[in-house]
């Protein structure tokens, strides 16, 4: 049901943007086949081999403790200058399959998996199923109440025997208030409640920051009301598309028979479910234009808002989800409400009962019992991104803990996973990075002094978390106990809405963090100006306090690059240094900036990952402006901290530059199954992880010259068709 708002990518509404926004799950947003080259032994040095004496070398390590870069991930058969992916993971790619419950399986993974078992441990303990003397002094030592919670919470989610037995009957009450439903005034109460339970029918409600009055917080009235991972499901006509929508009224179909309806009402209704949502998807917006925030900026009054949807009381909204004060809302899109108001005038009272009866079971599907997890996992994981097997029980309900009580379980997390020189490390880097950027702002030629200052003073503005808050969440108002899973999972929704929209008329709280501690994430908030990288991340291979240099800039300097580039992309630039939406470009700047983004739109519409799909450009143009400029800013970063410290050995023949870039490509290995890369071509702003890797490098000279690669190879683009904008 919950999902964290990602830049425009579900709901049109800006609160920040991800590095890798599935990194921990399968389950959808909600390359051509190669021949995997063979193992080789410990890569020679690239140029000139370097004498045994001057080789520092790592490669003793064992194997429960590798090297931050292990040769054996490397097939050297491939030369670094026709396919740099390869050579860097070859060998890796080659001996991780994908694990049947996985949709893709990456260096995100790997890491979210260990982090996995780390909260497995603490909640096995909390939850007392643990021996109490295994407990860790850190789990002794925390708050009472952050342990009763979390402890309960999965323990409930763990009775698996209990969850069974009760099927759907946590959802008995919900289901007779649906069924009770008289008129459209009801059917708008109704809506009302579902969004207090986290379930997005109809449209979507929420708060944010005002995005050109940074320091208050609005309502929020966004496009929504669908099940299928994106608008274009129900609207595209070819075949494919026509054979999803087929599978999905059959799942629809089993579903509704599960909770007790003959099968052929059950048919009927699967039926009349999709042209409801078919019918608001017709009037949504696409996502790449949903990546505009001027168009999606419509501020207005609530007579105004009412004026748009004349057969439906706003007023009776906003009693039902208690909020007394709305204020002013901002609109993200007010063609889909004009649309949606003639979608409720004309839809039948019944029709909407099943739509919402749909959108609730389907909200709480993961909850209920295993015949209904089933179904949910065939559908929705299996045939859209194309895992074989569900998720042990463990990992579902550590995930959906972190969900629900991220701050209590994270607090428990970073005590005994994050120590503060890892931190203190971490923002080492940030430092040497913001000062990479400031160079790279001051000579752009393209660029004017005026704006030029304004980066700038954008820049130093700033914002940086590292690993966890400052001030934790306080969940002492949400209910939870040993009893019915749903009903917790429902109640943490519920206390997470009502927390949201208790925002609206307030001041912005600008501690708040956007992520869990132990997320493998970061991001990047331009309403908030600021950069976040969650504890969960600043772990091997992406970040290892132990490590050179050169592996840590490549791989997490890189992540920081990226994030501070998207201050900079093509629409975190449209904010200014406070957070808000307002044009501090000359036409001049931006017009040169304009030039050079349309660049790397068709660079990477020109490849094509699966036979006849192409990535799109437009839609993945923001983070591909991130991971070229945040590789860029790290290797400049790299050669700050070298300069301050001297130089560097070499490390298993590899030169720091070269392990730099070998560090970088690492963070990007993943091996993808064909479904699950269809679903992200279509829905996911970042360009698949291989892209990731080879479209950034093909535009650096400082890539070309770390392996002496000659002009006119694969890796390396012709020098005029090179982009770059920081």
């Amino acid at each position: 049901m919950k999902t964290m708002i990602k830049f425009l990518l579900l709901t049109g509404s800006i609160l920040f943007c991800a590095l890798n926004v599935q990194a921990q799950s399968s389950s959808p947003v909600k390359s051509s086949e190669e021949k995997l080259p063979s193992e080789k032994g410990p890569p020679p040095a690239i140029g000139t081999t370097p004498a045994a004496a001057a080789d520092k070398s790592v490669t003793a390590q064992t194997e429960k403790n590798p090297p931050p870069l292990d040769p054996k991930n490397m097939d050297t058969s491939v030369k670094p200058q026709d396919d740099f992916y390869l050579y860097a993971n070859g060998g890796w790619i080659k001996r991780n399959p994908i694990p049947p419950e996985f949709s893709r399986w990456g260096s995100f993974n790997e890491l979210a998996e260990h982090n996995n078992d780390a909260l497995h441990e603490i909640l096995e303990k909390t939850a007392g199923v643990a021996p109490k003397v295994a407990a860790k002094p850190t789990l002794e030592k925390a708050a009472e109440a952050d342990l009763q919670k979390v402890g309960d919470f999965y323990a409930s989610g763990m009775n698996e025997k209990a969850v069974d037995a009760a099927r759907v009957t946590p959802l008995a009450d919900e289901f007779k208030r649906i069924d009770a439903l008289k008129d459209r005034k009801d059917i708008l109460k109704e809506v009302a409640h579902l969004h207090e339970l986290g379930i997005g029918a109809f449209f979507r409600f929420a708060s944010n920051q005002d995005a050109k009055n940074s320091t208050m917080v609005i309502a929020q009235a966004l496009q929504g009301g669908l099940a299928l991972p994106d608008r274009d499901y129900y609207t595209k006509e070819d075949a494919a598309s026509q054979k999803l929508r087929d599978q999905y009224v059959e799942h629809m179909t089993k579903m509704f028979t599960l909770a007790g309806e003959p099968a052929a009402k059950a048919a009927e209704n699967a039926k009349k479910v999709i042209a409801v949502e078919t019918s608001l998807a017709k009037p949504a917006r696409t996502r790449v234009a949903l990546r505009d925030p001027q168009k999606n900026y419509n501020k207005m009054k609530q007579a105004d808002l009412q004026a748009l949807t004349p057969d439906w009381n706003w007023a009776d909204y906003f009693k039902e989800i208690k909020l007394t004060e709305p204020g002013d809302i901002n609109v993200g899109q007010p063609d889909f409400f004009k649309a949606a108001g003639q979608v409720f005038a004309s839809t039948a009272i019944d029709d909407w009962k099943v739509y919402l009866r749909w959108h609730l079971l389907h909200g709480t599907a993961g909850s209920l019992s295993q015949d209904f997890v089933n179904e949910d996992f065939n559908f929705f994981t299996k045939i859209l991104t194309g895992a074989q097997e569900l998720k042990p029980r463990w990992k579902r309900v550590v995930a959906k803990t972190d969900e629900e009580l991220g701050e209590s379980l994270g607090k428990l997390y970073v005590a005994d996973h994050f120590p503060p020189e890892a931190k203190a490390r971490a923002l080492e880097m940030v430092n040497n990075l913001k000062e990479a950027l400031a160079d790279s702002i001051k000579s752009r030629d393209w660029m004017d002094d005026a704006t030029k200052q304004e980066a700038l003073k954008k820049l130093a503005a700033f914002t940086v978390k590292i690993g966890y808050p400052d001030k934790w969440r306080d969940y002492s108002l949400l209910k939870i106990d040993r009893g019915p899973y749903a009903l917790n999972v429902l109640r943490g929704e519920m206390f997470e809405k009502d927390r949201q929209l208790k925002k609206i008329g307030k001041p912005v709280d600008r501690t708040e963090w956007g992520m869990t501690p132990p997320t493998v994430n970061a991001y990047y908030n331009p309403n908030r100006n600021e950069i976040v990288f969650p504890a969960g991340i600043l772990q091997p291979p992406f970040f290892d306090p132990k490590a050179d240099d050169a592996v840590n800039y490549g791989g997490m300097g890189a992540v920081i690059g990226h994030e501070m580039t998207h201050g900079f992309d093509d629409r975190g630039r449209q904010y200014d240094a406070v957070g808000n939406l307002r044009d501090w470009w000359s036409p001049e700047s931006a017009k040169a900036y304009t030039e050079r983004s349309k660049a790397i739109v068709a660079q990477y519409a020109g490849y094509e990952p699966l036979p006849g799909l192409h990535i799109n450009g437009e839609l993945t143009q923001g983070e591909n402006i991130a991971d070229i400029g945040g590789v860029k800013l790290a290797y400049t970063a790299l050669q700050k901290a070298i300069a301050k410290k001297g130089p560097q050995p070499k490390i298993d023949g590899f030169t720091p530059e070269q392990r730099f870039f070998l560090g970088f490509a690492q963070i990007w290995r993943n091996n993808q199954r064909d479904e699950d890369l269809k679903l992200r071509l279509n829905t996911d702003p970042h360009s698949p992880g291989r892209f990731r890797t080879i479209g950034p490098l093909s535009n650096l000279v400082e890539f070309q010259k770390a392996f002496d690669i000659p002009d006119n190879c694969p890796m390396i683009r012709p020098p005029d068709q090179r982009v770059n904008i920081w």
